[in-house]
């Protein structure tokens, strides 16, 4: 599986990562888990609908951060990411702590 990210998400990490420190590293085993199941899996992740275009946007909903303990994976961050079938691609396009923001950003999805 091969990982892309927006300029847009990259920021999103930056400034998530200063809050809680062990981000990276839990984005990183969500790619393992993408890697071997990248397709929507409910209740961890839903397919994003009403958008209007071809493309597989998934919202991941439950993210384990080792950083927001004692909450295990229903910590209120969101990743919101493209899934592309034949090319085997995923592309990271939002990440957001639900206590900040309550929906992706539609606009954000669409520009990709």
């Amino acid at each position: 599986m091969n990982f892309q990210e927006t300029d847009e998400y990259r920021k999103d990490l930056k400034k998530l990562t200063k809050r809680f420190k062990t981000l990276p590293e839990d984005i990183e085993t969500l790619k393992k888990v993408l890697t071997v199941a990248p397709d929507e899996r409910p209740p961890i992740s839903y397919r994003v609908s009403g958008l209007g275009i071809p493309d597989i946007i998934i919202k991941v909903k439950r993210i384990a951060c080792r950083a927001l303990k004692n909450k295990g994976s229903n910590t209120g961050l969101r990743l919101i990411y493209c899934y592309k079938k034949e090319s085997e691609e995923i592309i990271f396009i939002e990440l957001y702590f639900k206590g900040d923001k309550e929906n992706e950003d539609r606009e954000r999805i669409l520009g990709l």
